[in-house]
């Protein structure tokens, strides 16, 4: 028999053994009761949301033109750990998001004075460079996707059924922000009479 055998040995004949086991989960229990806890430690994970609208750009020109390049200067951020954007008709949209631990302060003002530095890098038409500072707290805890089978019910009908469920959740004690991404957005179209224009002396 080896030496952990006649140790295993002792413990097993000796009659300290419960009362070690005892005071083993005592000691447990004291750790458990003095160790600090929090319901939500303060954990630095910083990202931001970079909007840079192209008014008049298909989808494919918006990626090529605007998105490209944007995600080239957003890489080259220190600090910076995932790049994601999404390119729609008219607007390119990305999300930076910083290692965690990663100071929010800093990060933010690193993430304009690049954005500021290549503001030559956006093609002329495009808009300002818009940039959301977010945090853990504004990150969606439920996420709903509506859909139909049937043929008739076009996104614009969704999107209504969906703002007006954004006003029902919104009742629900403890919730904080509520939001609608996509579907159709309204569109007014002006049709010009150009006699009338005439007769005013006005022009378009």
């Amino acid at each position: 028999m080896g030496i952990s055998g006649r140790i295993a040995a002792l413990f097993l004949q000796s009659r300290l053994t419960p009362l070690l086991a005892l005071v083993g989960l005592l000691l447990g229990v004291f750790a458990l009761i003095v160790t600090p806890r929090e319901e939500e430690p303060q954990i630095d994970v910083t990202f931001a949301s970079v909007v840079i609208p192209y008014p008049g750009a298909s989808a494919k020109e918006v990626e090529q033109l605007v998105t490209t390049g944007a995600e080239r200067i957003a890489m080259q951020i220190s600090g910076v750990e995932h790049v994601y954007s999404v390119s729609r008709p008219g607007l390119a949209m990305l999300t930076v998001r910083f290692k965690v631990g990663e100071p929010r302060d800093t990060a933010i003002v690193r993430l304009y004075n690049a954005f500021y530095e290549h503001a030559d890098a956006v093609p002329p038409g495009a808009g300002p460079v818009l940039i959301k500072p977010k945090g853990i707290d504004d990150v969606p805890i439920v996420a709903l996707t509506l859909w139909s089978r049937r043929a008739d019910s076009g996104s614009e009908l969704l999107l209504k059924l969906a703002h007006s469920i954004e006003t029902e959740i919104q009742r629900v004690p403890g919730t904080r922000d509520v939001y609608t991404i996509g579907g159709a957005q309204p569109v007014v179209r002006v049709r010009l009479d150009a006699a009338r224009l005439a007769a005013n002396g006005l022009t378009p």
